[in-house]
């Protein structure tokens, strides 16, 4: 893998309100953001993406991520040819497992070999866009997902941009190995240091990549990046209240618990875990102490921000999503905070 380009930008698409999102979208694009996302959480991560397509003409448009185990592969597949066509080729389909309670607890959907799982799902996506793009014949059979009928009554038209990329997120090795394997990139996670990409993330892309027999040259690695910032002191005392406990909520996810053991913070995750399920959240918060946040964020001030991303992020991976738990940075200060994200871009995104 090796991308000689600075890296990419990217800002989550914060507003819950739908009215909202083409102004929104429009800042960030105008701020020279490369890419802009949004996350499964309050709401649905597909159609802000489709009102941010209408008002931009630049800006990548991704979801990271929607949750991929609940959604059938022809569905999913529908809802991106649309949004890939529409913004002209700038849709990027983000995909994460999320846990065995959330699958089944919220989405009331059944949880079963979740890597093998994600594994299938993009290999039938990408079967599905062939027969749409390329006329080949739909013939997938797997474990989990059967598709083999195809008539042209609901068959799109081929996408004059081609498919949509497709990105999977993920965390431990073995997940990360799959992204590898069949997937044209993977989302790093929010709660990660640089050290947790090497020892771990970067070994397994390769394994991944060496068991597929691919190359990687055409792979993104893509990391969310936890930062806490302000234009004035108020502003950066919110960032770090909120991002610390953003840090114990994701802490406390027993599948996340390999980032903490890169630092030795594993037994951390049994007492944030317990203390979750008792709802004493800020309790939590209290338990991540300044060398901990230190190690899985950037604290800085906004002028410093380019400096922060290069002696982290240079040469590791190719875009970040700036995730400023607090709100926009850029809201205190917008000409400061484009010239910020234009030299953010000239970190050098060379990988191997």
């Amino acid at each position: 893998m090796c991308f000689a380009n600075g890296m990419k930008i990217d800002a989550p698409l914060m507003t819950a309100e739908l009215a909202q999102v083409p102004t929104e979208a429009r800042e960030l694009e105008a701020l020279g953001y490369d890419g802009t996302y949004t996350f499964e959480g309050r709401s649905e991560p597909f159609f802000p993406l489709l009102l941010g397509a209408e008002h931009t003409t630049r800006i990548e448009l991704a979801t990271a991520v929607a949750i991929a185990l609940p959604r059938n592969p022809l569905q999913l597949a529908h809802v991106c040819h649309d949004l890939q066509v529409f913004s002209r080729g700038r849709f990027v389909l983000g995909l994460g497992s999320q846990i065995k309670t959330h699958i089944e607890k919220r989405y009331g959907a059944t949880w079963s070999k979740p890597i093998a799982h994600m594994r299938e799902l993009v290999l039938a996506l990408k079967a599905i866009w062939r027969c749409w793009n390329e006329n080949e014949r739909l013939d997938f059979r797997g474990e989990f997902y059967r598709h083999t009928l195809m008539i042209p009554t609901f068959a799109p038209p081929p996408s004059p941009v081609g498919p949509p990329r497709v990105l999977m997120a993920g965390v431990g090795a073995p997940m990360t190995a799959a992204a590898a394997e069949v997937a044209d990139g993977i989302i790093i996670h929010p709660l990660h240091s640089p050290e947790f990409i090497r020892q771990t993330t970067l070994p397994a892309l390769h394994k991944g990549f060496t068991r597929s027999g691919r190359t990687g040259a055409e792979f993104e690695i893509a990391c969310q990046a936890m930062v806490i910032t302000g234009f004035t002191e108020e502003e950066f005392r919110l960032a770090e209240q909120t991002t610390r406990g953003s840090v114990a909520f994701y802490s406390s996810t027993p599948a996340y618990r390999v980032v903490l053991e890169t630092h030795g913070w594993g037994p951390l995750q049994d007492e944030l875990n317990t203390l979750s399920k008792q709802g004493r959240w800020a309790e939590m918060s209290g338990l991540i102490d300044d060398r901990m946040l230190d190690t899985l964020t950037i604290r800085c001030e906004p002028k410093d921000l380019p400096v922060r991303l290069q002696a982290r992020y240079g040469g590791l991976v190719d875009r970040i999503g700036i995730s400023c738990y607090h709100g926009r940075p850029d809201r205190g200060d917008p000409a400061a905070w484009k010239d910020i994200i234009a030299a953010c871009k000239q970190v050098p995104a060379v990988h191997v």
